[in-house]
């Protein structure tokens, strides 16, 4: 039989090791590096229709020309960089919310889409880019011929022929 002695902060270290073990896993020395440089990702919508897929990406403060767009092996990439730009030598920041430096933001693409006839454009700050799907790809109507119908019509067409038909 053992006897263990009663330690009323046991408990308590226990409660702070896990916590430790928490927050020292979710940020890593990277992580705070990012958090430190203000790396960023921009938010994304992407829907489709029956014609294309469509992406909005925002970028705040950022012009086309800041801006990558590339397609490789379904692999559709954004890469950017919005920089910090001080206006005046004798401004004197005491904070800075927005976030600035490069971003990469990669998405696989269906097969369903042609990346051949992509369309980008940039309008107050908001990057949308169409995809069109192919022409297999988009849905179409399939006309459904009722069987009662065509054989109403024959036994018409049959009964003309052999002078059964009733007037």
């Amino acid at each position: 039989m053992n006897i263990v002695k009663y330690d009323p902060f046991r408990d308590l270290r226990t409660l702070q090791d896990e916590m430790n073990r928490l927050f020292s896993g979710t940020f890593s020395r990277d992580s705070q590096d990012e958090v430190l440089r203000g790396a960023w990702s921009p938010s994304v919508d992407i829907f489709e229709n029956k014609n294309e897929i469509v992406l909005e990406a925002e970028l705040p403060g950022m012009s086309a020309e800041d801006v990558n767009i590339s397609i490789e092996n379904n692999v559709l990439t954004l890469h950017g960089e919005r920089r910090f730009e001080k206006k005046d030598e004798g401004d004197n920041f005491h904070r800075v919310e927005r976030s600035y430096g490069s971003f990469t933001r990669s998405f696989t693409l269906p097969p369903t889409v042609s990346s051949e006839n992509a369309n980008a454009e940039f309008n107050n700050g908001v990057l949308r880019l169409t995809l069109a799907k192919r022409e297999e790809a988009k849905p179409r109507r399939i006309e459904i011929k009722a069987s009662g119908e065509q054989t109403q019509a024959k036994t018409i067409e049959t009964e003309a022929k052999s002078g059964t038909a009733k007037a």
